[in-house]
This record gives C-alpha cells, structure tokens and sequence, in this order.
C-alpha cells in the first residue's frame, strides 16, 4: 500500500541551500533609484523686494554703478516783472559697489561618474547654485535692516534691547506711541510711516519669519476679509498670499535673523529702497590633479545698497 505524505509548508525542507551559511536561497537584488533625495530649500525673496534695474551693467568683482539721483526743484512765489529764483542742479549720486564675492568648489570622481546611477555632477550643481541664492538673500535682508532710517524720519518701531510685555506683537518705544498686541495694527502703523514719507502704495512689501504669520493668523476674525486670500497665494519664492494686506505684499523667509532680546523682526519697504546687481563671473570644470575626477567651480558677485532708507520700515515683535 502505497503511504502518502502531506506537502510541507516549511521552505527549509523544500529549498535547501545551495551554499552553506547563506540565511536564504533568493538572490534579492538592491534597486537603486534615479530620483535623488533633495533637502528642504528656503524660499528666497530678495529679487521679489529689490531694485534689480543696474543689474546688466556689472561683469566682475569690485565694479562699480553711479546712479545719479533726481534732483530736487524749489518753487517760489512769482510776481509781475520780478526775477526769478533758479535752482542751481546738483549730479549726487549713490555708487552701488559689487563687494561681495561667493564661490563653490566640489570634485567628482570619475568612479562616481561611470557606475553612479545618478548625475552627480548635476545634483551638486543644483545645490550649490541654491547655497549661492540663500547667501545671497540672506545679505540683502540683512542690508535692509541696516539701511533702516533711524532719524528724520525714525523708521524703528521697537528695539531687540526693549523689554515687551505681554502677548501679542509690540513696538515698545513710547517714542512713536505704539503699543499693540494685533500684528494688523503693527502693519497698518508701518503703512502710515511709509506714508508719511510720500512712498507710492504701489511696490509695497513685507518681509517676516514664521513666527509672525503664526500670530497674524490668530488675529481671529479680522483675517476673513478679501486683503488675505489665504491658501489662495502662492508661496513661491517666499509669497504668502496672492492679495496683499494693509497695501503690503506679504513675504515669509527664514532668513530674518533673529534679534538678541526679542523673538523677531520683521522688515517693510518699496521696490525702490534697496538696489541689488548680481552675476555668476564664472564656472567651469577642470581635472584635479591630485585625483582622477573633474573639480567644479563657479563664483557669484553681488552688490546691495539702500537706496531710499525713508522708504523702509524694520520692527520688532514679541509673542
């Protein structure tokens, strides 16, 4: 009589190891995927808040732009066959001095080159164009805040060194009267110095870190008016919203540094305020010597000067 077995569910008795030691009997091949793991970028916003008009006009490290000012035209009071006062035209000028130079330099091995799945000479590429960009708008905003008229008229709602009480957004100088806790009347204050100062409504910008938008948006119901289309914008390139608020084009960078004694800051202005000209003067790609692979190298110029300082607004805020 023939006996019958019952097929085992045990892959070790049905599959031996062909190899002694080996812990399976499958080849599991590694896949390796061409799209690469980019880090998180910030959004850079200083081509968005600057005068780029002189840009053209620079090829290199330490060149140098004059840009002529308007002059100002007095009018006087005229009667019948009496002289006339002229005003005498002056050529001031403000020199906008490309001084600051970055560069990169990486080095691809020609191993990486022939048995890598991916670019890596592209990819890099890609990220040191980005490092170039970020110190680039990280400069700019820091400029602007420096640029900041402080006198005549005095542009600086608070201090990193005054002491803010409460919750809320506050200037903390008893000098401009203000004393908030709604981050709408910190803006609709900036808006009133800028103009003061005749600034055109058109141009109007904000720039802010997160923590300010964190408070803007707790404001309550203020916010559901057609000035804050939210989640309506874009934030492309740092833009928080497609309308604009208190006249303001509204910007969200983490490049506003954080001030000392106060848990940020937030900078406004016009188009006009702060001029910036920026150019790659070179890349290229030579054989190292010291290794077989290929070194790539670029630099990247740029100047920033405030040109208006009466057309730029800086506060600080406490939450």
């Amino acid at each position: 009589m023939a006996q019958y077995f019952e097929p085992s569910t045990d892959t070790d008795a049905n599959f031996a190891n062909s190899v002694a030691g080996q812990t399976n009997s499958y080849f599991l091949p590694a896949i390796y995927s061409k799209k690469v793991l980019n880090f998180f970028r910030k959004a850079s916003v200083a081509e968005a808040i600057t005068n780029t008009d002189y840009e053209g006009e620079i090829s290199a490290f330490g060149d140098s732009v004059r840009i002529i000012k308007e002059p100002v035209i007095s009018v006087s009071s005229y009667t019948r066959g009496s002289n006339t006062t002229a005003t005498k035209l002056t050529d001031q000028e403000v020199n906008l001095v490309v001084d600051t130079a970055n560069a990169f330099k990486f080095i691809v091995d020609d191993i990486e080159t022939s048995m890598s799945h991916v670019n890596f000479k592209e990819v890099a590429a890609s990220s040191a164009a980005y490092a170039l960009r970020d110190a680039f708008d990280t400069a700019v905003i820091a400029a602007g805040f420096t640029g900041v008229s402080t006198s005549s008229p005095d542009h600086t709602l608070g201090t990193d060194s005054a002491t803010h009480l409460g919750a809320g957004v506050y200037d903390g100088s008893g000098a401009v009267g203000l004393d908030v806790t709604d981050p709408l009347d910190l803006l609709a204050r900036m808006a009133k110095l800028l103009d003061e100062q005749n600034v055109p409504e058109e141009g109007r910008w904000i720039v802010a870190p997160p923590s300010f938008y964190e408070q803007l948006s707790q404001s309550g119901s203020k916010l559901l008016s057609v000035d804050f289309n939210a989640g309506q914008g874009s934030i492309r390139n740092g833009l928080v919203t497609s309308g604009k608020l208190r006249g303001f084009s509204m910007y969200k960078s983490n490049n506003v540094a954080t001030p000392s004694n106060a848990d940020g800051k937030l900078l406004a202005g016009h188009m006009s305020a702060i001029c910036t000209a920026q150019t790659i003067t070179s890349t290229e790609v030579i054989r190292d010597p010291d290794s077989f692979g290929d070194i790539c190298r670029g630099l990247h110029v740029f100047g920033v000067k405030v040109l208006r300082d009466e057309a730029l607004v800086g506060a600080f805020y406490n939450v």
